[in-house]
C-alpha cells in the first residue's frame, strides 16, 4: 500500500506599511496580476488573495492594506483590515523597502497579541534597486526582488516550512478565492490612478453594476464614484477623453483577466464624503463595524 504524501496548506501575510511592495510581492508569487500596483501609496483598500499551488504546498497569500496612522474613516477601515489579516495568517511576512532598511520593529504597526505564536520573516523588497545593499545573516530576514526572482526560492522555502500540515483547501488551478467583479473594480481604479494626477485617485471608488459573461465582447459596466462635482469633470476631461483613456487602460487589463473581448462602459457618479461615512463604505463593499456611526 502506498503511503500518503504529506501537504501543507495555510496562510501567509504579507504585511508592512504603504509602498512596500506587497502587491508587486504578491503577483510575483502567484504569477498573475491580481493586486494593483502603483507607485502611489494606499492604493490597496482591502485584502487581495492569491493563490500558489506547488506539488505538495498550498501557499495562500493575503496582501492587504498598508499599515499607516489613519486620517479618516476608510484609511482606519483599511487599517482594521491589515491587522485582522495579521491575526488570521499561519506565517508573517514584514515587508520594508531594502533602500530604507533595517526596518522597524513589526510591533509597532500591530498589535502584539496580532503576533502571538506566529513565525515572522522579515522580507526586504526590491533590492535590485540598491546597487550595493547589504547582506543580512539572519535566517529570518530575507533580501527579494519581485522583477528579478531573486530570493523568491529560498522565501518560499521558509514559508513551506512552517505552514501546518493538512489537505489543500482549494483547487490546485484556482489563483484566487475572489469573484471576477472584484479584480475588474481594482482594474478600472488602478487605471484611474495610472491616468489622473495629485490626489484624485484616492477620492475614487469603483463597483461593477453588470455583468454579462455570455456575450460578445462581454459587457461590463462599472460605475466610478467621486466626492465632489469638480472631481467628476476632472474624470471625464475634456470631451470624456480621460475617462475614454481610463477605460482604454482597464479594458487591456480586463481582456486578459478573463480571456476574451470585453465592452466596458463606464459612468460617473458623485458620492458627497463617501471616504467618512460609515454608511456610504458599507454600501461600497466595505467592512465597517456597526458600532463606527
Amino acid at each position: 500500500m502506498e503511503s500518503q504524501v504529506e501537504t501543507r496548506c495555510g496562510t501567509i501575510v504579507l504585511a508592512g506599511p504603504p509602498n512596500a511592495g506587497k502587491s508587486t510581492l504578491l503577483n510575483a508569487l502567484v504569477g498573475a496580476r491580481l493586486a494593483i500596483t502603483s507607485p502611489r501609496p494606499q492604493s490597496s483598500r482591502v485584502p487581495v488573495i492569491g493563490i500558489r499551488t506547488d506539488e505538495r504546498v498550498q501557499f495562500v497569500f493575503i496582501d492587504p492594506p498598508g499599515l499607516l496612522e489613519p486620517g479618516y474613516l476608510l484609511q482606519q477601515t483599511m487599517v482594521d483590515e491589515a491587522v485582522e489579516a495579521v491575526r488570521r495568517a499561519n506565517v508573517v511576512l514584514h515587508l520594508h523597502r531594502a533602500s530604507e532598511a533595517p526596518a522597524p520593529d513589526l510591533h509597532t504597526l500591530v498589535p502584539p497579541d496580532a503576533l502571538a505564536g506566529k513565525p515572522v520573516g522579515t522580507v526586504l523588497t526590491a533590492v535590485d534597486e540598491v546597487p550595493q545593499r547589504r547582506t543580512d545573516s539572519s535566517p529570518t530576514v530575507f533580501g527579494i526582488s519581485a522583477v528579478t526572482g531573486d530570493g523568491l526560492a529560498a522565501l518560499l522555502e521558509w514559508c513551506a516550512e512552517r505552514l501546518p500540515t493538512g489537505p489543500f483547501r482549494y483547487d490546485v488551478d484556482d489563483m484566487s478565492t475572489q469573484p471576477v467583479r472584484f479584480f475588474v473594480e481594482e482594474a478600472v481604479r488602478e487605471a484611474a490612478f495610472e491616468v489622473l494626477r495629485q490626489e484624485l485617485p484616492y477620492a475614487v471608488a469603483t463597483h461593477v453594476e453588470e455583468y454579462r459573461e455570455h456575450s460578445d465582447p462581454v459587457y461590463i459596466r462599472v460605475t466610478l464614484y467621486v466626492e465632489r462635482e469638480s472631481q467628476k469633470g476632472i474624470v471625464i476631461g475634456s470631451r470624456g477623453r480621460t475617462l475614454k483613456q481610463i477605460g482604454a487602460v482597464a479594458r487591456g487589463r480586463i481582456e486578459e483577466l478573463v480571456g476574451s473581448r470585453v465592452y466596458l462602459d463606464l459612468w460617473i457618479k458623485v458620492l458627497p464624503r463617501w471616504r467618512k461615512s460609515p454608511t456610504l463604505l458599507r454600501q461600497l463593499g466595505f467592512r465597517v463595524p456597526m458600532s463606527r456611526k
